[in-house]
């Protein structure tokens, strides 16, 4: 979905709305005729706005938003609404003919306006849509909008890293590089669109050859909103704190033992939130950005003092490796934590091939064939020529296009590729994952392929288990259970960074008449309802009619999705 209007706050043209569709429809149907509206919560950064701004565009309504400034003058916020400041009922009554009200920065409201809102939420004529900065220190009426029950409360959640490694893949940065991203923003959209920007404005981000994306290696740019988000450990002045949350941040990737630290300093450090102590007694840096931040800014005598030995890292990406093998051969790919491998790669050192080929395979087999690519490529860069890397670089491309060459000679992945291609295959582990799947498919029930993809999906075979369910859709003969199938198929692609294989392509588009086939492809391509209706000549509302019958037939109510289900490019 794609809006090129102006943000309401940046006057900025702002990035595709993405994700967030569950959200998106709870908003709308919470200012639908008859409903009183919706309280959307959470903390600076996170899309309340842009969410909120997507939810009613094309609806008559009106906005009103609290300012700092302006917070100890009476109904500042509704001064462009209001021929005068005479009293709250006067103002209840001048607001009797707006159906719809927006109210951003709820939070910094004046009292008299927080009241305002308030009583017209009581009153029930006028329906609200409201955004609060969590944590921030709010009027009583505006806090008690929820807390009273007065309207249902929405706390946005972060940004799934799935739909940020869909926004950030559409501004050309490779896998690695969106990982990071998200990893250091922690949902916080403003501050991701900045240092991308700030990124963008430098030499930060350096082209992938042959890929057409950029990569972002080395140091943080240390831009007025990182600074703004370092403030916190910057102010720290008591003795000791600040030499304690350096010598964390130079540590890393590693921990730091609690006993060789001042604990009373620690102490202090964990209850203002910016150290966590593991079960162990290591302790760290609780937010990502920190640790980058302070090394940005650190003086280079200082910095120098403070380093670890970069040979340090060797036998930790070792054993890394070596846990990472251990898992494939246990045949168990769920996402684990690897800080060691993330880090060196971050910073720009060199990654051993022999660790990048396995982490390009982990990756592969997991479903995430754009970070498998970008680890192949990674080891490439610094072992050109390397065999390892080449062949994984080869697979995980092959996952993209329907190729089917998604596996190779000689082990028992090869042997299971058989049976993404829908065959018969060689002899696979008796009991395992893999000759579940198998065993189901020669049997054609569909209800064992629906277990064999639970189980995949468990083990984190998350695009094996998608084809597994596409494949349970082609034998279920209770057509619920055909759409049940199809819609976790879908769900799980979703997740495998575009990928595009012979099983997936079997999920058809169904019987759609041409026109909804017309909007489903344009809606896959990302084009919102009102430009669908713009190319099409229809009304939006029709739009979304060809797509809401559309989602009944797919059995997918996942925009998003949409993409896994063409069997053409769109």
């Amino acid at each position: 979905m794609r809006t090129y209007e102006q943000d309401a706050k940046t006057l900025e043209l702002p990035w595709p709305f993405t994700g967030r569709q569950d959200e998106l429809d709870l908003v709308r149907g919470a200012t639908a005729s008859g409903r009183r509206g919706i309280v959307v919560t959470g903390p600076a950064g996170r899309g309340k706005t842009r969410l909120i701004t997507e939810a009613v565009r094309g609806t008559d309504h009106a906005r009103v938003t609290g300012t700092p400034e302006a917070r100890h003058l009476p109904f500042a916020a509704f001064a462009h609404l209001l021929p005068d400041t005479g009293s709250l009922h006067g103002a209840v009554r001048a607001l009797a003919g707006v159906r719809l009200l927006v109210v951003d920065d709820a939070h910094l409201l004046d009292e008299d306006s927080a009241a305002l809102v308030h009583q017209l939420a009581a009153h029930g004529r006028t329906r609200l849509v409201v955004a609060a900065t969590e944590g921030a220190a709010a009027p009583g009426a505006v806090s008690r909008l929820w807390t009273g029950e007065l309207l249902p409360r929405l706390a946005l959640a972060p940004l799934p890293a799935e739909d940020t490694a869909a926004l950030l893949g559409a501004a050309g940065l490779e896998a690695l590089t969106v990982r990071r991203l998200h990893r250091l923003c922690r949902g916080d959209l403003r501050l991701l669109r900045l240092l991308v920007a700030a990124l963008g404005a430098g030499d930060g981000l350096v082209p992938v050859p042959g890929t057409g994306e950029r990569a972002w290696r080395g140091p943080l740019p240390v831009t007025p909103v990182v600074r703004e988000h370092l403030a916190p450990v910057l102010e720290r002045s008591a003795p000791g704190e600040r030499e304690i949350l350096e010598r964390l941040a130079f540590a890393e990737p590693g921990r730091l033992p609690a006993h060789d630290l001042d604990l009373d300093v620690l102490e202090r450090l964990e209850a203002a939130g910016l150290i966590t102590v593991d079960d162990a007694g290591g302790v760290v840096l609780a937010d990502p950005l920190h640790g980058a931040a302070l090394r940005a800014t650190t003086g280079r005598l200082r910095a120098r003092r403070l380093s670890r030995d970069a040979d340090g890292h060797a036998a930790a990406l070792d054993a890394e490796q070596r846990f990472l093998a251990g898992r494939l051969e246990q045949m168990d790919v769920r996402p684990v934590a690897t800080p060691v491998g993330d880090w060196v790669v971050a910073e720009g050192g060199p990654v051993p091939a022999g660790y990048a080929a396995v982490r390009a395979r982990f990756a592969r087999l997991g479903g995430a064939v754009r970070d498998a690519a970008a680890w192949a490529r990674e080891g490439m860069r610094w072992a050109p020529g390397d065999a390892g890397c080449g062949a994984e670089l080869e697979l995980a491309e092959a996952e993209a296009d329907e190729s089917g060459r998604g596996f190779v000679a000689g082990d028992v992945y090869a042997r299971y590729g058989a049976v993404r291609l829908g065959h018969p295959a060689g002899p696979l582990p008796a009991g395992s994952v893999l000759a579940r799947h198998a065993e189901a498919l020669v049997r054609r029930d569909g209800g064992a392929l629906d277990l064999a993809a639970a189980a995949l999906a468990e083990r984190g075979f998350l695009l094996f288990a998608a084809e597994a369910y596409a494949q349970a859709v082609g034998v279920h003969r209770d057509p619920r259970a055909a759409r049940r199938s199809r819609t976790r198929a879908l769900a799980l692609a979703r997740r495998c960074q575009g990928a595009r294989t012979p099983a997936l392509a079997g999920l058809v588009l169904g019987e759609l008449t041409a026109r909804q086939r017309q909007v489903v492809a344009l809606a896959a391509a990302g084009l919102s309802n009102r430009e669908i209706a713009e190319r099409l000549t229809l009304s939006v509302r029709t739009v979304g009619n060809h797509l809401y019958s559309a989602y009944t037939r797919l059995g997918t109510g996942d925009r998003g999705a949409l993409p896994c289900l063409l069997d053409e490019p769109a």
